[in-house]
């Protein structure tokens, strides 16, 4: 619970005592927080502690966010609240990475690599002007925030990792234009909030970089997962199962549906779609595996190949559904990812050709910074009871009672 809020009456009290008081820095938390106050009572209908029918919703506690000031650092206690969530109006969530957009724009003028469309935007931005000694500030103050926020320590445990790529136009060291992955792992913690846990640029996603990749989240205290979400990239396979020992894979639902289709005749993908999406309506594994199994009994003499590939797929498709159901939605497939890779693509499209490899990293690394800071301030994406639950042991029979826990082993 945040401190009461100190009135100008108190300030002006303090001031007269003497002694070691930072006068403007504490009337600016003061400020800040009656701001914060206001506009979360705006949003519950009700005031602090106060009983009323109009109450719309209730509080849930305090977040701290570091705020830099002129005054000095300041931490803030952000209010959260149960249902939705709140962000102060004064912090500008999306600053950050608007000034890292700018940055890479500025420097792919100076730099003279530019395509047609940025050079429009320089003009447009009235950036010509610009020195190459100011890009490279910006530029070293940004990249300092950003390297920062992808070497922290991972703190607590992480029972679901999402990872991915997407491919972005880079221009090398001899100025060619080449295809980079940029990859990003994401994670819900044990306390179910949602958190981006790294990003790297790889030319190529082979074994040898996921392996390096994935050891480094690991280094940096990565624990506790019980679950990885993933395409079924050999590479990105083979170093999950040598990283995360007794981890459980989940092959993303959406991919594999793509690659099924694929093996269909156009006339018969809609039967066959329809089919596979009710094997994961089924209410357990058990279940779903046996709607699979007759699936590919029908198919075998007709789509030979679509049979097999439902058979080989069955453990790695149906793994979420050793995990609590009301998180399957979320687990059977990288779509939470993918709406981050949507928010990562409407800044990249900005751009075209990324002047180098860091520039990259500078702009999608703030980005990704400023969306962790939203989702610590915001709701929990899953609860902590139904977290708790996937470190559940199995519970021995009792006179013959059989029980259904899962037993998910704890990293």
């Amino acid at each position: 619970m945040a401190d009461s809020i100190v009135t100008c009456k108190e300030l002006l009290s303090k001031l007269a005592e003497g002694g070691e008081f930072d006068f403007f820095r504490e009337a600016l938390l003061s400020v800040l927080r009656e701001i914060m106050e206001i506009e979360v009572e705006s949003k519950t209908g009700a005031s602090l502690g106060e009983r009323t029918p109009e109450r719309r919703c209730h509080r849930n506690g305090y977040r701290n966010r570091r705020l830099d000031t002129r005054v000095g650092s300041l931490l803030l206690p952000i209010p959260k609240l149960r249902e939705g969530s709140y962000f102060p109006s004064f912090l500008e969530p999306r600053r950050r990475s608007e000034e890292a957009l700018l940055a890479v724009i500025a420097e792919a003028y100076v730099k003279g690599v530019s395509t047609r469309k940025v050079e429009d935007l320089v003009v447009a931005l009235g950036l010509e002007g610009i020195s190459k000694s100011e890009v490279s500030r910006i530029c070293a103050r940004l990249d300092g925030q950003v390297e920062a926020f992808r070497l922290r320590p991972l703190v607590g445990h992480y029972p679901y990792l999402w990872l991915d790529a997407t491919y972005e136009k880079v221009r090398d060291e001899s100025g060619r234009v080449v295809s980079m992955a940029l990859v990003v792992a994401y994670g819900v913690a044990e306390t179910g909030e949602r958190e981006v846990l790294g990003l790297e640029v790889c030319r190529s996603e082979d074994y040898a970089f996921w392996r390096g990749f994935l050891a480094g989240l690991v280094a940096r205290g990565l624990s506790g997962v019980s679950l990885v979400v993933s395409d079924a990239h050999q590479g990105l396979k083979r170093a999950i199962e040598e990283v995360f020992l007794g981890a459980s894979w989940q092959r993303c639902r959406v991919h594999f549906l793509r690659n099924l289709l694929a093996l269909v005749p156009k006339d018969g993908q809609g039967m066959v779609l329809a089919a596979v999406r009710l094997i994961f309506q089924q209410p357990d594994k058990a279940r779903a595996g046996e709607e699979l199994r007759a699936l590919a009994d029908r198919l075998e003499e007709r789509l030979p190949r679509v049979s097999a590939a439902l058979l080989g797929a069955e453990e790695e498709i149906l793994a979420h559904m050793e995990f609590p159901p009301e998180h399957w939605r979320q687990i059977s497939s990288t779509n939470p990812l993918e709406r981050l890779n949507k928010e990562i693509n409407r800044r990249t499209r900005v751009v075209g050709i990324f002047p180098d490899e860091k520039s990259l990293i500078r702009l999608i690394g703030a980005v990704l910074c400023e969306q962790n800071d939203e989702w610590m301030v915001g709701r929990r994406y899953m609860s902590r009871h139904s977290l708790a639950r996937i470190h559940q042991t199995a519970t021995p029979e009792i006179e013959g009672e059989v029980t259904h826990a899962v037993a998910i082993p704890v990293h």
